[in-house]
C-alpha cells in the first residue's frame, strides 16, 4: 500500500536514524523498527500514536498529515498550490528528480501552504515535505512561503510554520540561495506589522532553511530529538579540527544553549499551538 512507504528512506541524509527499518509480524502486520529503543512496533499502533514511537522517538511525518493533526477538521484552505520548480540553469537529471520526488512524496513542491484554524483560532499555515528531496529549499519553495507571510499581511493572521529540511536545493544555484533573503525579507515585513510567527523546527531542519526563516520566529519550538544545525557535524569537525559535545545539534542542545524557545512533542503541539495563538488575539483563558 502507498501509505506503508512514506518512512521509506530515500537518500542519505534521511538514513541517518530518524526512519526505522521496514519489518513484518508474524500475523503479516507492517511494523517499523524503532531507532531509538530498536523495537518493532506495529504500524496501527504507530498511527494511532501520531508517528511517536513509546520511547518518544517521532518519526517523521508527510506535510499533510502534520496538517490534518493539527488543524481544525475542514479548516485548511490550501494556497499556492500550482508553483512548482522549474530547471533554470538546465541541471542535467534535475527535471527528473523533481519528478520523482513528485510521484513518491504525491507533492508538486516541498512545503504545503495555506490558511487554516488551529483550535479556533485562524493563522497561516505552511508545512514542509520530507519526501519531496528533503524538504530543499528551491525558488518555489521561497516563493510560496513568501507569499504566504504576504497573505498573511493582507488578512492580518499569524503564522505557524513547521520546517523540515536538507538546506538549499544545490540544482538551482544562486537563485536557490537567494531565497534566504528573499523569506527573511518576508519574515520581516510581516514582523514589522505586529503579527505573530511561530516556527516548529522538525527532524532534520538544517542548512539554508536554518539559516533564514526557521530561526526568524517570534517564538521558535522544536519536537524532541530533531536535528536543527546549520553545517553538518563531520564538516564542522574537519574545519575546527575539534570534537563536538555529545548530543550537538539535536533540539536538546540548541535549547539548552538558548537558540529555541522549547521543545514541544507531537501529542501536545495543537493545545500548545492554540494557547499561543489566543494569547496574541487576545483570547487566552484568564
Amino acid at each position: 500500500m502507498a501509505w506503508m512507504n512514506f518512512l521509506k528512506p530515500k537518500n542519505q541524509l534521511e538514513e541517518g536514524g530518524r526512519t526505522g527499518a521496514s519489518v513484518h509480524s508474524d500475523a503479516g502486520e507492517p511494523e517499523r523498527t524503532c531507532p531509538n529503543c530498536h523495537k518493532e512496533i506495529p504500524m496501527s499502533r504507530l498511527w494511532a500514536n501520531g508517528l511517536v514511537c513509546a520511547c518518544g522517538h517521532h518519526f517523521r511525518m508527510k506535510a499533510r498529515q502534520r496538517i490534518a493533526q493539527l488543524c481544525d477538521k475542514g479548516s485548511f484552505r490550501e494556497l499556492y498550490a500550482a508553483i512548482k520548480a522549474d530547471n533554470p540553469l538546465d541541471f542535467p537529471g534535475y527535471h527528473e528528480k523533481a519528478e520523482t520526488a513528485r510521484a513518491a512524496s504525491g507533492e508538486t513542491e516541498a512545503v504545503v501552504c495555506g490558511a487554516a484554524k488551529i483550535g479556533g483560532h485562524k493563522c497561516a499555515l505552511f508545512a514542509m515535505e520530507p519526501e519531496f528531496m528533503m524538504g530543499s529549499m528551491g525558488s518555489a519553495v521561497g516563493e510560496k512561503i513568501t507569499r504566504l507571510f504576504e497573505y498573511a499581511m493582507r488578512y492580518r493572521l499569524p503564522v505557524v510554520g513547521f520546517t523540515v529540511s536538507g538546506g538549499a536545493r544545490m540544482q538551482e544555484g544562486l537563485l536557490s540561495l537567494m531565497q534566504m533573503a528573499k523569506t527573511s525579507a518576508a519574515v520581516k515585513r510581516h514582523s514589522d506589522a505586529g503579527l505573530l510567527y511561530i516556527a516548529v523546527l522538525t527532524d532534520p531542519t538544517t542548512g539554508g532553511v536554518t539559516a533564514s526563516f526557521a530561526m526568524e520566529a517570534d517564538i521558535i519550538l522544536a519536537e524532541p530529538g530533531a536535528t536543527v544545525g546549520f553545517a553538518g557535524k563531520r564538516v564542522i569537525e574537519q574545519t575546527t579540527k575539534k570534537a563536538l559535545p555529545e548530543g550537538f545539534q539535536t533540539s536538546e542542545f540548541v535549547l539548552e544553549h538558548g537558540f529555541i524557545d522549547a521543545i514541544v512533542p507531537r501529542g501536545q503541539q495543537k493545545k500548545y499551538l492554540a494557547d499561543l495563538l489566543a494569547m496574541h488575539d487576545g483570547r487566552a483563558a484568564s
